[in-house]
């Protein structure tokens, strides 16, 4: 039995390195999302509402439901909820 390294916990649960490039964005989408929506002190309602969402899709947000949510969502998501995007783009290591 030999023993693979990756760099991260995403590299080791896809097949392909693209899988796992739309994992690592959602994810931290997903992560800044949260962090922002959480910040806000509101009600799920009151979040759902200022997100343009259905309460429980903002309950999935909000439960880290990675797979239920696209990155082209995600980014949707993010503007509505009045954040700024910035990707940056660099040659793998």
């Amino acid at each position: 039995m030999s023993e693979e390294i990756y760099g991260s916990v995403w590299d080791a649960l896809t097949d392909t390195e693209q899988e796992a490039a739309n994992l690592k964005a959602r994810s931290a989408l997903l992560y800044e999302i949260r962090k922002a929506v959480l910040g806000w002190g509101l009600s799920q309602d009151e979040a759902a509402k200022r997100l343009g969402l259905t309460r429980p899709r903002t309950n999935d947000l909000l439960r880290g439901k990675l797979a239920k949510f696209s990155l082209d969502a995600l980014v949707n998501i993010a503007a509505a909820a009045r954040l700024e995007i910035e990707i940056r783009v660099r040659d793998a290591a």
